[in-house]
C-alpha cells in the first residue's frame, strides 16, 4: 500500500491547475522583492529642467538637439541671466540709494487762515524816556560811560545840540546815589524804554474793518519790544481772509519816531543806523526771529507785501534729512527752525554767561547791562557769525512759509503833504521822515503745497524685475517657487537623507516576506492537496492565509 502510494505520487501526470491568487501573489513578490530606490539629485535635476517654465533651460540638456545648437542655446541662456543679474543690480542698487522726488501743487481754498505779522522798531530805547537811574546803570551798555560811572568824553562830543544838554544833566552822578536795594532789571527798562505802539499805530485795518493796538500782543526780540499781529496768543481766534489782493489783508499806518531813536556815538547792539522797522511774517507755531529773517519798511514809502502761503513736507532720512522726532526742550513744544536756533542760543548764553537775554525764553535770570555788555552781546554774536557748529538745525519734516513780492510808492504825495501833516499835527518834513504805510495782502485764495516723496519703493523694484524676468527668461513668481521646490528635493536627497540613513539602514520590503517564502516551501514539501475537505472549495497553500 505505500509503495503503490509512493509509486502513484511519482507518477508523472498533468501539472496542477493554477492556484487563485497565484498570478498577483507573483506579480507583488517580483515588484516587492528587491528594495525600489528613491530618486537621486540627478534625477530631480532633469525632472526639473523637463518640466520647469524658464524658457530655454530644457533645450541645454534635450537629446533632440545638436550639440552646436545646444551650444548657442546656452550661450543665449547665459546671456540672458547676465543681462537679467546686471539689471537686477542695477534696480536694488537705485533701491538702496533711496531717491527722492519733489512735486509741486497748486491748491485752491474757499478761505485761508492770515499769518502772524510781527515788526520792531529799528530803535531800541527812546531816548526822551532815558532817566538818571537807567543812565546809572545802562549808560556802560550804551558806551556813554566807563565801569567807573565816568562820562565818555569821546561819545559826548558826537552828540547833537538836541540831545546834549538833557544827556549831560542826567549823567551828571556826583551828588546822585541809586536807591537802595534796586538793581537793574532789564525787562521792565526795555519795556518802558521801547516805542509804545499805542503812539506808533496811526490807523490800522483788516479786511476793511477799524483795528487798534488790542489786536496786537506784545513780544521781545534783539530789537527790544516788538508787536505781533494775530498771533493766537492773546485768546482770540485766528483771523482768517476770504479774497486776494489788496484791501483783503492787514493795512497799518506807522510812525516810526524818529526823534526818539537813541543818538549813535559808537557802534554798539543796541544803536542802529537805520530808520523803520523790520518786519518777519511767519507761521503761528513758530516764534519770530526778525533780527535775521525779517525785511525792512522804510518811512516815506506805502509798501505792497504780497504773500503766497507754502506748505513744505520732507522726507525724513534716509531720503532726506528732515528732523521728524520731536523737540528736545523746555521751552518750546513745536519744533520749528527758529524754536530750535533761540532754544540753542538760550542754552549757550546759559553755560557761558549765566544769565539769558529779554527775548530768550524760560525763567532763569536776566542779563544785567553790565552782563549784556560784557557777555551776552559778544557771545551771542560771536555765535551767530562765527560758531557755526554749536547751533545746528534740521529742517522740519512739515513747515510753512510765505513767499513774498514787495513794491512800494512814495508817500506823501505833494498834494497830500498839507492834509496829513494837518490831519497828525505834525510838520510836512516829519510826516515824510516818519510815516510808512504797510500792506500785507495774499496774491490768490491759494496755497503751493511742495511735496518730497519717495522715488522708487519696493513695489518698484518688484515690477521692475519681475518684467526683467518675464523678457530675459519667461520665468515668474511660480516659477521661483519651482526653483525652491527643486531646492528642497536636492537638499532633502543630499543632506536629510544622509543623517536618515546614518540613523536607521534603509530595509528593503522584501525582508518581511521572508517568512512567507519559508511557509511556501514547506507546503510544497508537505503537499496538502487542496481539497482534502469535503464540500470545501479550492482554499489554496497554507501561506495564503499567513501572508
Amino acid at each position: 500500500m505505500a509503495k503503490a502510494a509512493t509509486s502513484e505520487a511519482d507518477a508523472p501526470g498533468p501539472p496542477p491547475p493554477p492556484r487563485r491568487g497565484e498570478d498577483a501573489r507573483e506579480t507583488r513578490l517580483h515588484n516587492n522583492g528587491s528594495c525600489s530606490p528613491k530618486p537621486t539629485w540627478r534625477e530631480v535635476t532633469l525632472r526639473f529642467i523637463m518640466r520647469t517654465k524658464v524658457h530655454g533651460l530644457k533645450f541645454l540638456f534635450s537629446p533632440d538637439k545638436s550639440k552646436p545648437q545646444r551650444v548657442i542655446w546656452i550661450m543665449a541662456f547665459c546671456l540672458c541671466v547676465s543681462l537679467l543679474c546686471t539689471w537686477s543690480w542695477n534696480r536694488i542698487s537705485y533701491l538702496m540709494s533711496y531717491p527722492a522726488v519733489t512735486k509741486i501743487y497748486m491748491v485752491w481754498a474757499h478761505n485761508m487762515s492770515f499769518p502772524a505779522v510781527t515788526f520792531c522798531n529799528q530803535n531800541v530805547f527812546r531816548v526822551s524816556s532815558l532817566t538818571k537811574e537807567d543812565l546809572y546803570h545802562s549808560g556802560y551798555w550804551m558806551d556813554l560811560m566807563y565801569p567807573n560811572h565816568t562820562v565818555m568824553e569821546g561819545s559826548m562830543s558826537l552828540l547833537g545840540d538836541g540831545h546834549k544838554q538833557g544827556l549831560l544833566s542826567l549823567l551828571d552822578f556826583d551828588s546822585y546815589a541809586p536807591p537802595p536795594g534796586r538793581g537793574a532789571n532789564t525787562t521792565e527798562m526795555m519795556g518802558r524804554l521801547g516805542h509804545q505802539l499805542e503812539e506808533m499805530l496811526l490807523e490800522c485795518r483788516f479786511r476793511g474793518e477799524s483795528c487798534t493796538h488790542r489786536n496786537f500782543s506784545t513780544i521781545y526780540t534783539r530789537y527790544g519790544k516788538c508787536y505781533t499781529f494775530n498771533s493766537g496768543l492773546d485768546g482770540n481766534p485766528l483771523l482768517t481772509t476770504l479774497k486776494g489782493g489788496t484791501g483783503n489783508g492787514l493795512e497799518i499806518m506807522l510812525d516810526i519816531q524818529q526823534d526818539e531813536y537813541l543818538p549813535v556815538w559808537g557802534e554798539t547792539d543796541e544803536t542802529s543806523y537805520e530808520a523803520g522797522i523790520k518786519v518777519q511774517i511767519h507761521s503761528q507755531d513758530e516764534p519770530p526771529f526778525i533780527d535775521q529773517l525779517g525785511f525792512g519798511v522804510a518811512p516815506g514809502f506805502q509798501t505792497f507785501v504780497s504773500c503766497q502761503q507754502q506748505l513744505l513736507q520732507y522726507l525724513p532720512p534716509p531720503w532726506g534729512d528732515c528732523k521728524s522726532t520731536p523737540i528736545d526742550s523746555e521751552y518750546f513744544s513745536t519744533y520749528s527752525i527758529t524754536a530750535c536756533r533761540i532754544d540753542c542760543e538760550t542754552r549757550y548764553l546759559l553755560e557761558n554767561c549765566n544769565c539769558r537775554m529779554v527775548h530768550m525764553p524760560g525763567t532763569s535770570t536776566v542779563c544785567t547791562p553790565e552782563q549784556y555788555k560784557d557777555c551776552a552781546d559778544p557771545a551771542l554774536d560771536f555765535l551767530v557769525e562765527k560758531d557755526n557748529d554749536y547751533c545746528v538745525c534740521q529742517t522740519p519734516c512739515n513747515m510753512t512759509r510765505y513767499g513774498k513780492e514787495l513794491s512800494m510808492v512814495k508817500i506823501p504825495s505833494k498834494a497830500s503833504a498839507k492834509y496829513l501833516a494837518k490831519k497828525f499835527n505834525k510838520t510836512e518834513q516829519y510826516i515824510g521822515e516818519n510815516i510808512l504805510v504797510m500792506d500785507i495782502f495774499f496774491e490768490a485764495l491759494n496755497y503751493e503745497k511742495i511735496e518730497q516723496k519717495k522715488a522708487y519703493e519696493i513695489a518698484g523694484l518688484l515690477g521692475d524685475i519681475g518684467g526683467q524676468m518675464g523678457l530675459f527668461i519667461g520665468a515668474s513668481v511660480l516659477t521661483i517657487l519651482e526653483i525652491f521646490d527643486y531646492l528642497y528635493e536636492v537638499f532633502k536627497d543630499k543632506v536629510l537623507g544622509y543623517f536618515i540613513r546614518k540613523k536607521r539602514p534603509q530595509r528593503c520590503q522584501s525582508d518581511n516576506l521572508s517568512t512567507c517564502d519559508t511557509l511556501r516551501s514547506h507546503s510544497d514539501s508537505v503537499g496538502f492537496t487542496p481539497n482534502m475537505l469535503p464540500r470545501h472549495p479550492t482554499l489554496g497553500n497554507f501561506e495564503e492565509f499567513a501572508c
